[in-house]
């Protein structure tokens, strides 16, 4: 797998991920249903999923070659893109109105 193929699988894992909390009302996914579920069990999914996307970024930046450290400036800028990303499931979640059934 060559580097571009590696930042475009990074990338779309962290599209997915970032609306995953907001798309369902399991916890992690696969965790019990919580209906409906608090806005910091969300927040919670999204750090943690936040985690797992840096984790699988170092992962395949190891098997490209050598990673390279990083200063809390990339965490700072890699959270706020997370969050960017985020911002559609956001939007579906609480700002869509919803029509009662």
């Amino acid at each position: 797998m060559d580097a571009t193929v590696s930042v475009w699988l990074v990338l779309a894992a962290a599209a997915l991920a970032a609306n995953l909390p907001f798309l369902n009302e399991r916890l992690f996914a696969v965790g019990p249903l919580r209906a409906p579920k608090a806005l910091g069990w969300r927040l919670l999914e999204l750090l943690v999923l936040f985690g797992l996307v840096v984790v699988l970024g170092f992962g395949l930046e190891s098997r490209i070659g050598q990673r390279q450290p990083q200063g809390w400036e990339f965490y700072a800028v890699s959270l706020c893109l997370f969050l960017t990303l985020a911002f559609p499931g956001f939007v579906w979640r609480y700002l869509r109105r919803h029509r009662p059934a």
